[in-house]
């Protein structure tokens, strides 16, 4: 199977499903916070620090492995806006 290691807008139209890996660099995390760290990331695929695309039968797999530079920015974009507010 062929991967690709970029965010590319044209097989974004083709991923059929998404997972999520949690990097060696990230601390521990409540579940809740990996849920919606998860879902934070997947709603913007082109900022994530290692994506992953995997062909499937009918479409391509996004993976995306969240690093701490992610969470970092993650948090920033959820709790810096509102503590700036």
């Amino acid at each position: 199977m062929a991967a690709y290691n970029k965010f590319d807008p044209r097989l974004e139209s083709l991923v059929i499903e998404t997972k999520t890996r949690w990097g060696d660099d990230v601390g521990e995390l409540s579940d809740e916070d990996r849920v919606w760290l998860a879902r934070a990331i997947h709603e913007k695929p082109h900022l994530a620090g290692q994506i992953q695309y995997e062909r499937a039968h009918t479409g391509f797999t996004r993976i995306i492995t969240v690093t701490a530079d992610d969470v970092a920015r993650l948090y920033d974009e959820k709790f810096g806006a509102a503590a700036q507010a």
